[in-house]
């Protein structure tokens, strides 16, 4: 062969390279993460009861797929179009989908829910709620459903019977919702006893609590529409814990044993449907009991254990009964240090401390049929993985996850299989099927949806924090092109505040898209999970409290000092950009280190914690009056006068998380200083700017460091 030719042969080579080359636009990184790039997985698994079978759905939820443990080869089960000639409908997906038993499964579109049988292959309503009904919540049998309507509390039978159990024409006083603005765990306010005999359900007095506007500019004119907003150190909601026996119809309420603003929280059925757990906290958050009461007459039996901590307690999970013929439970403490799993009596006797691990268990996702195994979900010894495990009742305990990384598993009710799903560094996703001696077998394992694509590199490394022992995990991302003779800016994105975790040992190593984006721009893009986040037990987490913002900065600073020393960083050109917790830690980063960062943009900032909500805010700074100075240190509206940067200000202007007070006053102090900031609100949108206009929030973002960072 010529050299003509040998010189055509590799033009048209590397024409071919470079034409599989392809760019991810920026729309792309912010709205196809999930959608065109998502590892192939086995979407919407589900077990069908009493069976070894199991479903998923295809064709953007129009098919179901069913397999087995013993023959994963999957079969067509039903289409989307054979359900809706048999019920005569016209649902768009099986999303909604839901196995009542090991042969019918219950589906539901807008209010009226739908029963369908695929060995009979017919199908009915069985349920249609009225129009505005909320929070509908089922028996394990789907033998009627209880809802709210506005404030107050129903029970739909399968008769179409309507019974209200509450009748407030007070609309401050609220039953059937979720109290404590969803914290400690609280995702409901509904819960059926196991045999469907009671419906316990949480009420809130919210009286007293401070209205705080919020401007609808969809009207004209322009009108307020109040939330209830309780900011720390002022008057909090009052809870209770209502149970209705349905056969008398009649209610009883329990409060809290200490004052009326204390928290009931995580609330749980003992099997037998005699009693109810509740785990009762007071407001200063570092005193909880759980405490069993009567069902039928709400009155105290007894109190099962007693935890207090000089910086808080924090209870997110119910008491979980493992056993269908056993009162006793399990409790997830941090008492240790770490949350452990506790064996418990009703009586409140401690039978064994089933797990005594230095790492926190995250969760418990099931028990065997017998009652002997229990499983739940832990990091494992490095924080970055979430692994799936079994401990029996007599403590020993097994690792399920045969691969480190973050995963997720679903065990079937015999506990005789486990289905997990999981994505590390190396692995898009890969979904296997486990046995009841935890053989494995692999189900689906996925392609890089990102191969032929220019993409970056992360660089995962462990520094330590600013005491000089803790180990902080840190991510480094840089451009396909990265060439280390020569130097790049750097954005740093920060959150750093509790129940959040940036660095994972997942895919793309718990990256956005968008961050691999901006690395194409030419950039280091960098995130250190300083002490005070997620998944490193109670002395990691706890060092905040009191002072937020301190040794998160102090933490970050030791990640700015890493990369001064990494030779092809531009120290000089250091951004920085965070929302919420991290808007907050933007701001203060800017301003009480003004020569570090040149640029930042703040999102949805906490600027005063005074203007935060009681339950985060007070779990972690108590009172303003408890804490004057913990609450001047930490506010950024206190060191205006110190901002050398260029700072842009983003809030929805419907945020009723973190409310626009914040971004407003600390905007007003600007002024006052003679400080000059950038300000961008987006209209109608709450704590977070989601859909289509959320490629428009990036651009916003990621232009202005862009330009201002140069």
């Amino acid at each position: 062969m010529n050299k003509k030719i040998l010189f055509l042969v590799g033009c048209l080579f590397a024409f071919s390279a470079f034409s599989q080359t392809k760019k991810i636009t920026l729309d792309e990184a912010v709205l196809q993460q999930n959608k065109l790039f998502r590892a192939d997985k086995l979407s919407y698994f589900m077990w069908i009861p009493a069976t070894n079978r199991y479903t998923y759905l295809i064709d953007a939820g129009k098919k179901i797929m069913t397999a087995s443990t013993t023959d994963a080869q999957a079969k067509e089960l039903i289409s989307l179009a054979e359900l809706n000639r048999a019920l005569g409908t016209d649902l768009k997906n099986f999303f909604t989908l839901t196995w009542n038993d090991a042969s019918s499964f219950i589906i539901s579109n807008n209010q009226k829910y739908y029963t369908y049988n695929c060995s009979s292959k017919l199908g009915k309503q069985v349920f249609d709620l009225p129009e505005k009904a909320e929070n509908a919540t089922f028996t394990s049998s789907y033998s009627a459903v209880a809802f709210t309507e506005q404030n107050n509390l129903y029970v739909l039978n399968d008769q179409q019977e309507k019974t209200a159990l509450t009748n407030e024409t007070n609309s401050n006083i609220v039953s059937g919702q979720f109290i404590a603005r969803n914290e400690f765990g609280i995702k409901g306010g509904i819960f059926w006893s196991p045999m469907a005999k009671y419906i316990a359900f949480y009420q809130k007095d919210q009286s007293e609590v401070a209205d705080y506007p919020i401007l609808d500019i969809t009207e004209t004119p322009g009108k307020l529409e109040n939330i209830k907003y309780p900011m720390a150190g002022q008057k909090s909601e009052k809870p209770k814990v209502g149970i209705y026996n349905l056969q008398s119809k009649k209610t009883v309420f329990i409060k809290p044993k200490g004052n009326e603003d204390d928290y009931l929280t995580n609330l749980s059925w003992s099997p037998d449907e005699k009693f109810v757990v509740i785990a009762e906290l007071n407001r200063n958050q570092n005193d909880l009991s759980l405490s069993v009461y009567n069902a039928e007459t709400g009155t105290l039996v007894t109190t099962i254990l007693n935890e207090k901590n000089s910086n808080w307690v924090e209870p997110e999970h119910p008491a979980f009964f493992y056993s269908k013929n056993s009162n006793n439970l399990i409790w997830i403490s941090e008492k240790d240090g770490f949350n452990n799993l506790y064996l418990y009596s009703i009586e409140g006797k401690l039978i064994k401390q089933l797990t005594q691990n230095k790492f926190p268990v995250r969760e418990i996702i099931g028990s065997n049929a017998s009652g002997t195994e229990i499983y739940f979900m832990a990091t494992g010894e490095n924080g970055m993985n979430m692994l799936a495990y079994k401990v029996d009742l007599k403590g020993n305990q097994t690792l399920i996850s045969k691969d480190l990384g973050v995963h997720s598993c679903v065990p079937n009710k015999e506990g005789t299989a486990f289905f997990d799903e999981y994505s590390n560094a190396e692995t898009p996703s890969k979904s296997l099927l486990y046995d009841a001696k935890l053989k494995p077998t692999v189900v689906l394992s996925s392609a890089n949806k990102y191969d032929g694509y220019q993409m970056g590199t992360s660089e995962i490394k462990t520094i330590k924090a600013a005491d000089g022992t803790t180990d902080l995990f840190s991510r480094l991302i840089k451009p396909s092109f990265f060439d280390p003779t020569k130097k790049y800016p750097v954005l740093v994105y920060v959150y750093g505040g509790p129940h959040a975790q940036l660095v994972t040992n997942s895919f793309l190593n718990g990256a956005s898209l968008w961050m691999y984006w901006m690395a194409e721009q030419g950039y280091l893009v960098y995130s250190i999970d300083n002490r005070g986040s997620d998944n490193r037990g109670f002395a990691f987490e706890s060092v905040i409290h009191g002072r937020l913002g301190v040794n998160e900065m102090e933490d970050q600073m030791k990640g700015i000092e890493y990369l001064k020393t990494l030779p092809y960083v531009d120290s000089s050109r250091l951004a920085v950009h965070g929302w919420s917790f991290g808007g907050f830690m933007t701001t203060s980063l800017l301003l009480r280190k003004p020569d570090v960062f040149k640029v930042g943009v703040a999102g949805g900032p906490v600027t005063d914690w005074k203007f935060y909500e009681i339950m985060y805010g007070e779990r972690y700074m108590d009172t303003p009056a408890e804490n004057q100075k913990g609450f001047d240190e930490a506010s950024t509206l206190n060191y205006v006068k110190d901002l050398k940067g260029k700072l842009l200000l983003i809030h929805g202007t419907s945020d009723d998380v973190v409310v626009m007070q914040n971004n407003f006053a600390l905007v007003k102090k600007f002024i006052e200083a003679g400080k000059q900031i950038d300000f961008f609100p987006y209209p109608m949108h709450k704590h977070n700017v989601q859909g289509k206009d959320r490629v428009h929030l990036m651009k916003k973002v990621l232009d202005y460091i862009l330009e201002n960072n140069k």
